[in-house]
């Protein structure tokens, strides 16, 4: 979905025995870093791989949250993001639980990048109107758009927060976002377009940080916010989308029969089946 990625920059000082060291304190005070390195210039490829695929994201627990590493927490095994298993976000009748967390990787030269963590949160009514599906399987549930789309219908509030793992230009976001939205739309209403445009200003023109949280929420299946922190922690809406055909082609980007991220949708399914036995 992210068609461009930038890189970490690099700052090399030129001695007889240069050598490169990341800092041990994230810019970001809700993520955290617990590697560091010092390396010459002639591995800086090799480290910067490695890097990339075992850099460690935390929420960072405020005073009224449990301690990271406890049971309040699921971590996405790829990325080591670790997702608050329950929230509580702006517009919502009550604290949303987490069903499970996945992440989006893009191929670029034969290599694969990781871009993004993402975790899917729910209304706990959904929950319970989906006794119909109990004593399915993870792979049953999986193979079921009827399940998806039932909590897509539901009246009550779910929210997919997305955790960038690489800085990524906000035009790019939107871009690719953009192309896997577009053609799930096949006539765009005026209302389509003109939520298709307040979606695209959020993003346009601004960059888009290692560490930056974005929150989507759909309030019900036509309506939808959009918050975006670099801190981790939501302070305000940054736009609201009224539109059935876009809250609906978001959502199926990501939780149709080819997601662009399969793990969330496996994992997702993974927690429905747990619950629902």
């Amino acid at each position: 979905m992210i068609g461009t990625i930038c890189t970490p920059m690099w700052s090399i000082s030129l001695v007889s025995n240069p050598r490169i060291s990341f800092p041990r304190k994230s810019e970001y005070p809700f993520v955290s870093f617990y590697k560091s390195y010092s390396f010459s210039p002639l591995s800086l490829f090799r480290l910067q791989n490695h890097y990339l695929n075992h850099a460690h994201f935390n929420l960072k627990a405020s005073s009224s949250s449990p301690s990271v590493g406890s049971a309040e927490y699921m971590e996405e095994p790829a990325t080591a993001v670790k997702f608050q298993t329950s929230i509580s976000l702006p517009g919502c009748s009550s604290s949303l639980s987490l069903l499970g967390t996945g992440y989006r990787e893009k191929v670029f030269a034969i290599i694969g990048v990781k871009v993004y963590a993402a975790g899917l949160y729910v209304n706990q009514s959904i929950l319970s109107a989906l006794n119909a599906w109990k004593g399915q399987s993870a792979t049953e549930i999986q193979g079921n758009p009827a399940l998806f789309s039932s909590i897509f219908q539901a009246s009550s509030e779910k929210s997919l927060l997305i955790v960038l793992v690489r800085d990524v230009d906000g035009k790019t976001f939107w871009d690719a976002l953009d192309d896997a939205i577009s053609p799930r739309i096949e006539a765009p209403t005026p209302v389509d377009e003109s939520a298709l445009s307040t979606f695209r200003s959020i993003f346009q023109g601004r960059p888009l940080k290692k560490g930056t949280f974005i929150f989507l929420t759909w309030l019900d299946p036509s309506k939808m916010l959009i918050c975006i922190s670099s801190d981790g922690m939501q302070a305000t809406v940054d736009a609201t989308i009224e539109s059935t055909n876009v809250t609906f082609a978001l959502f199926d980007v990501f939780f149709s029969d080819a997601p662009v991220s399969p793990s969330l949708k496996a994992s997702v399914a993974n927690g429905l089946a747990t619950i629902l036995k």
